[in-house]
């Protein structure tokens, strides 16, 4: 895995690229009807006018969640018995896709007019990476985010890794179900015990994925913060209980059946990925304890970058960037040079989201420049 610099000559990957969008009672976005350029666009608007929303729209086409949390029924607009998204792209294994839901949880998915049978299958139709100030939760947030962070990076550029995911969940959760039971009624712990074989299993497949990618991008990592300015030396690590000469599936094996009183005492799976970390350095100290605000918002974005990288190059597809006004608060020298990374994904489409038109980077001015206030999308010509 080489990650950081687009492939050239016939390796060159192909970009997606979000056609149309169409948005229904989308949070305050009440109707939206847009044909986006081939390049992308600057969205000027105030805050709280629906940029971000904006954003979050175009970005459930790839998670069918919310990138901020959020759970379905409080994306839909206030009044409204649901929410619906769809879009035409170009670039993709689906032309089209369709996400509509209702306040009862119901999700329907569309691909290319079909029902998706699963809604797996729907995941990732629109590749992008969202780039936001939000990010620096990834280095200063808790150990769950960049758990988050590598499952999404990983399970949509490898099919192999989603179905080790899905099964690990579904083993964990019948686990976790086990040991509340043995808690409760003071059940056999063999019911405990007969879902750790798969745990072993698929958990080895996640760790051994998992240490993969950080082997490959721990370099890029620390080349990309030098590049946007860091003066200090940064490291990528992946933190787990399970030791580097260690067979991951062997050791979990291990780990389960040693804990298995005390889990059974605590009514929670105590060893696991589940409970790894994608650790960060600074000078060999934690950058998450160490850091400035700056350092927090450098390496986050650089962990964007290489979830960018990630995608394009295992499926051969450079993702739609969305820049939800991810400059804020950054001088001119760093963004300049962040502008400079993002270029050298390769060409794709970006949308910009910044809240006034003297924030629009000098890279971005060719871009068509549309505006948003009060949930409404102004695009002019586009």
């Amino acid at each position: 895995m080489t990650l950081g610099a687009a492939p050239s000559g016939d390796g060159s990957p192909t970009a997606a690229r979000l056609a149309t969008l169409v948005v229904r009672t989308f949070r305050n976005l009440a109707e939206v009807d847009a044909r986006l350029p081939a390049e992308g666009v600057v969205i000027v608007g105030e805050n709280g006018q629906g940029k971000s929303n904006l954003i979050e729209a175009i970005a459930y086409l790839r998670l069918l969640r919310s990138v901020r949390g959020a759970r379905d029924r409080d994306l839909i607009r206030h009044g409204a018995p649901a929410f619906h998204v769809a879009a035409t792209l170009e670039g993709t294994p689906a032309h089209r896709v369709s996400v509509g839901v209702d306040r009862q949880g119901r999700k329907r998915v569309t691909l290319d007019g079909g029902d998706a049978a699963r809604l797996t299958d729907a995941l990732d139709a629109l590749p992008s990476v969202t780039f936001s100030p939000r990010d620096v939760d990834l280095v200063a947030g808790g150990p769950g985010e960049r758990r988050r962070y590598l499952d999404i990076t990983l399970a949509l550029s490898a099919p192999a890794y989603l179905e080790a995911l899905r099964q690990y969940r579904a083993a964990l959760a019948r686990r976790n179900a086990a040991l509340r039971e043995a808690v409760r009624h003071g059940a056999a712990a063999a019911g405990v015990a007969a879902w750790e074989p798969a745990l072993a299993r698929y958990g080895g497949a996640l760790v051994r994925a998992r240490r993969a990618w950080v082997a490959a991008a721990a370099a890029p990592f620390a080349a990309h913060c030098a590049a946007i300015g860091e003066r200090g030396v940064p490291a990528l690590r992946y933190q787990s209980a399970v030791a580097e000469h260690e067979d991951p599936e062997a050791a979990i094996a291990a780990q389960l059946e040693r804990q298995r009183d005390h889990d059974v005492r605590r009514g929670l799976t105590q060893a696991g990925p589940h409970r790894d970390d994608l650790g960060m350095a600074l000078d060999g100290h934690d950058l998450r304890t160490v850091g400035s605000a700056g350092q927090h918002r450098t390496a986050a974005i650089v962990l964007r970058l290489l979830e960018a990288a990630t995608h394009r190059d295992a499926t051969g597809v450079t993702p739609v960037l969305l820049l939800d006004d991810p400059f804020a608060e950054l001088d001119r020298r760093r963004t300049t040079r962040i502008l400079g990374l993002l270029a050298a994904l390769g060409p794709g489409q970006h949308v910009v989201c910044v809240p006034r038109d003297d924030e629009v980077p000098a890279q971005y001015t060719r871009l068509a420049r549309w505006t948003i206030a009060d949930g409404t999308l102004a695009t002019g010509a586009a």
